[in-house]
């Protein structure tokens, strides 16, 4: 358990299909096949990496695979969380949408295991930020008893800001996430109201959830995001609250505590 160390994976291994059969273990009964597919999906690189050595060495030099583990072993007291395996595996710095948005980094979490996603560019702050988004993931998760797959729209979208404000409460504005700061609070209500509200049930192999939760075609940049974001916010300070008290707070009620006020 702990931070696996995947420099030597990496630098070992030219095919992302081949950390795949890896990780194979950890996923109950998925093949290196669907697992490749779905961390592809997620932000892991495509292509056969031939500079996996290049990387590594970028990493090693800001020391990450011991950083997260000092990330993990803090946050753990913290916010009482479990102990994981966490695994920093290549980014796919060919997702424009990625880098973008996210600076060639990623993660995906579940209630037993952690996924980063890295590049050369990243900083050791960046990537500090990143752990505790998605280690925050990982705490919620838990205890809710819930796979992320089975999460409504609104579940996600909360999900996410819960993290992110986690992100803002550690290092301040400067390493949140740039959709943090996208819009407005009028047009985060209007985003609330015409395209979550009437959403919030969706699950994820429904039409429309992904198209909200990331603003995709001609809906405004990562709205899902940005709504959670700005009702986690909202709750907050409502509730004179920190990222610890919220890991238990039901969805329901952190978006109640906006309609309330209406």
């Amino acid at each position: 358990m702990g931070v696996i160390r995947t420099d030597k994976w990496i630098t070992e291994e030219q095919q992302p299909s081949s950390l795949a059969k890896k990780l194979e273990s950890c996923f109950d009964g998925e093949s290196a096949k669907d697992i490749f597919v779905f961390l592809q999906k997620h932000g892991m690189a495509r292509l056969p990496f031939s500079d996996g050595e290049k990387l590594v060495e970028k990493l090693q030099e800001i020391k990450a695979w011991h950083l997260v583990q000092r990330e993990k072993r803090e946050l753990r007291q913290v916010w009482s969380g479990p102990e994981v395996p966490i695994f920093i595996l290549p980014a796919d710095t060919g997702n424009r949408r990625m880098m973008r948005e996210f600076h060639g980094k990623s993660g995906v979490a579940f209630p037993d295991k952690l996924f980063l996603f890295l590049s050369e560019n990243n900083t050791a702050g960046e990537i500090r930020a990143l752990f505790t988004h998605e280690y925050n993931h990982v705490c919620r998760l838990s205890r809710m008893q819930q796979e992320d797959s089975g999460f409504s729209l609104l579940d996600r979208a909360v999900l996410e800001g819960m993290a992110e404000h986690a992100v803002r409460e550690r290092f301040g504005d400067k390493f949140t996430a740039k959709w943090t700061s996208y819009y407005t609070e009028k047009q985060l209500e209007r985003f609330w109201l015409k395209l979550m509200l009437p959403n919030r049930d969706l699950s994820p192999v429904e039409r429309g959830y992904e198209k909200i939760l990331y603003g995709l075609g001609m809906l405004p940049d990562m709205a899902g995001y940005a709504v959670g974001y700005f009702l986690v916010g909202n709750y907050m300070e409502k509730n004179q609250v920190a990222a610890a008290d919220l890991l238990t707070v039901k969805t329901e009620e952190i978006a109640n505590s906006f309609l309330q006020e209406e």
